[in-house]
């Protein structure tokens, strides 16, 4: 299937809109992630797609977007947070912002649940319940083959899943994309963290037995699946890790949700 060249991203920006009139529906709003992660740029892209694709009345910050503060909060930098969510909350204000999409569980945590503190208060939506409202709707079909043969598990990210008690919107997602679907041992609320949040993935390993993901990743090379879909940044380098120091990259592949609709959809 050549899926190249065939959506063209152009990207519409806030501030370019407002000087025209416009008020788009939604802010996609991209996170630190999704500008500066080589690996999650690719999820972002695709998602992009998607909403390209779907004709979505959205618009990004840009460069007026700046980090939520999330990982700051969690590892007990609370002015640092308190900054940012101010900066963040006026900016989103100054536009009238009413609703929010991200692929991040942390940032969609983080301005749902402690921006209305200061300020901010906006529908937010992770894109895993955008996708899985838009399949219910009829909006969003998938009549690809191109997954038919693979093995799909999913990793709950714990700020979609116990943090925010969601745990089917992903699964919607993918039931949507002709394949099998298998469980690991652990999922919904007794899921394994992938072991980078709260700050995790960017301090050195406590003293332990054994990596926390590399326990996840075994779990799905015991059901023997084909692809670990993951719905969060964090998740994303953990277990891509896991396949690689696993040495099983040729067997097993981490995708977002987002890209296995892009790619379904041969965007």
């Amino acid at each position: 299937m050549n899926t190249e060249n065939k959506i063209k991203i152009e990207v519409p920006v806030m501030a370019d809109l407002v000087a025209q009139n416009k008020k788009p529906e939604c802010l996609f709003w991209v996170s630190s992630a999704g500008a500066f992660d080589d690996r999650y740029k690719k999820v972002i892209r695709e998602f992009v797609k998607i909403l390209t694709f779907l004709k979505i009345d959205y618009a990004v910050l840009g460069t007026e977007e700046s980090d939520s503060g999330d990982v700051a909060r969690r590892t007990g930098n609370e002015m640092l947070f308190q900054m940012q969510a101010m900066t963040n909350i006026e900016i989103l204000n100054s536009y009238e912002v009413k609703k929010i999409i991200t692929c991040c569980p942390h940032e969609y945590n983080t301005l749902k649940n402690e921006y209305p503190k200061y300020g901010g208060n906006y529908e937010v939506i992770h894109h895993s319940q955008f996708l899985s409202k838009l399949i219910k709707e009829g909006k969003l079909n998938i009549d690809s083959n191109i997954f038919k043969n693979k093995k799909i598990t999913f990793h709950d990210p714990c700020y979609l899943g116990r943090g925010n008690d969601e745990y089917e919107a992903p699964r919607d997602v993918l039931n949507a994309i002709p394949s099998t679907k298998i469980e690991m041992k652990h999922h919904k609320e007794f899921a394994l963290c992938c072991g980078a949040g709260g700050g995790q993935m960017f301090k050195e390993a406590e003293k332990g037995d054994k990596e926390i993901f590399l326990e996840r990743i075994e779990e799905a090379i015991d059901i023997k699946a084909d692809i670990v879909a993951t719905a969060c940044p964090f998740c994303m380098v953990m277990m891509t890790d896991g396949i690689k120091y696993k040495n099983k990259t040729e067997e097993m592949k981490n995708y977002d949700i987002a890209e296995l609709i892009s790619i379904s959809l041969g965007l």
